[in-house]
């Protein structure tokens, strides 16, 4: 399966899409981490344009042609990349399960998007003014929202197994 998780900065995508890797045993796949690394290589600098991205979908497609779940993170903000992602669980012959997600505070959201700190060597980090001006498509097809506004870790992972009902790992 390929679970698409995108959304703005600072709403959690990534401690849910880290959380529900650790649950699941998926491989986690992070724009940000794939974009960095081909910055540090000295081969571009931000802003990549969709570079990234391809990495991504090939990195994804190649995992998924394994048999692994893979979980792709990125902001994911326009139709056309999002139809990409599909494309590629498509072609890997897998389920594709669409989750954004969203704070629906903005207090809490912009508090969020201040207190971050880098955890990737090197990635400036978007600014409050960033975040909210980013061109951001809405959706025009189905997909699972997930509000993490004011809920902890736990509970928005228990939505994602419930929307789409996606196993956990066994304990060892």
């Amino acid at each position: 399966m390929l679970i698409i998780m995108c959304g703005l900065p600072a709403t959690g995508k990534t401690t849910l899409a880290r959380a529900l890797a650790r649950q699941t045993g998926a491989v986690h796949l992070r724009i940000d981490t794939i974009e960095q690394a081909i910055v540090r290589s000295g081969l571009g600098q931000h802003p990549l344009g969709p570079v990234g991205y391809i990495v991504g979908y090939a990195l994804a497609e190649e995992h998924l042609r394994q048999g692994l779940t893979v979980i792709a993170e990125s902001v994911n903000p326009l139709a056309l990349t999002r139809d990409a992602w599909r494309d590629v669980a498509v072609r890997a012959g897998v389920a594709a399960a669409e989750i954004e997600v969203v704070c629906s505070d903005p207090a809490e959201h912009k508090r969020r998007a201040s207190q971050r700190t880098v955890d990737i060597p090197g990635l400036p980090l978007p600014t409050w003014a960033d975040i909210t001006d980013r061109a951001y498509e809405p959706w025009h097809r189905d997909h699972h929202v997930i509000d993490t506004a004011g809920r902890g870790i736990a509970d928005c992972l228990a939505d994602i197994h419930h929307a789409i009902a996606l196993p956990r790992r066994p304990r060892a």
